[in-house]
């Protein structure tokens, strides 16, 4: 259980470092769309291709952040019945949201998105539109986003079990715990 409990910090230190990335990928996001509108308003000229690199920005930010919101224990769940019922009572739902939703929806979604990346990458798929971008790095997005996300599934599964097993004192990490109640301070 040590192997896989240190197996899981390394997965949550991944989804920690691609969830604080993606806070470049939201500035760069609202850099080239204030751009694009300064642009097309003052100036009356127009770029397709900074207009697709707003979507491939938005799809990654949103596909690659999925992992790191589940790390973060920021996804939808019904808190008000959740927060009464015990940690071990948590873990438990959560072992099976994991093995019974995430876990076949994410290995089905990636083997759904494989072939459309690999046909876009082989094919050297463009843009319908005039100036477009390649197509092939936003459709890598999704089975590498949902990939990262069976990855994080993983590592909540591993955290919930040794929590059960007694290897942990806790089903979430005090990190994220802390993480967690500042942001419910702030947002208070």
């Amino acid at each position: 259980m040590k192997f896989l409990v240190f197996a899981s910090q390394a997965i949550d230190r991944l989804g920690l470092l691609i969830g604080h990335g993606i806070r470049w990928l939201i500035l760069a996001s609202v850099l080239i769309s204030a751009g694009n509108a300064v642009m097309r308003k003052a100036f009356d000229i127009g770029s397709n291709a900074f207009l697709e690199v707003q979507w491939y920005l938005f799809s990654a930010v949103f596909l690659l952040g999925a992992g790191y919101v589940f790390l973060r224990n920021a996804h939808v769940r019904i808190d008000f019945l959740a927060g009464r019922l015990s940690e071990r009572a948590q873990a438990v739902i959560d072992i099976v949201g994991i093995l019974v939703v995430v876990a076949p929806l994410t290995v089905l979604l990636v083997n759904l998105s494989w072939p459309l990346f690999h046909q876009a990458w082989v094919s050297g798929e463009m843009s319908q539109n005039a100036g477009g971008l390649i197509r092939w790095p936003v459709l890598l997005l999704m089975p590498l986003g949902f990939g990262l996300l069976l990855l994080q599934a993983a590592s909540e599964l591993i955290k919930r079990v040794a929590f059960l097993t007694g290897h942990l004192p806790h089903a979430i990490t005090p990190e994220v715990k802390a993480a967690e109640a500042s942001e419910q301070g702030a947002s208070a």
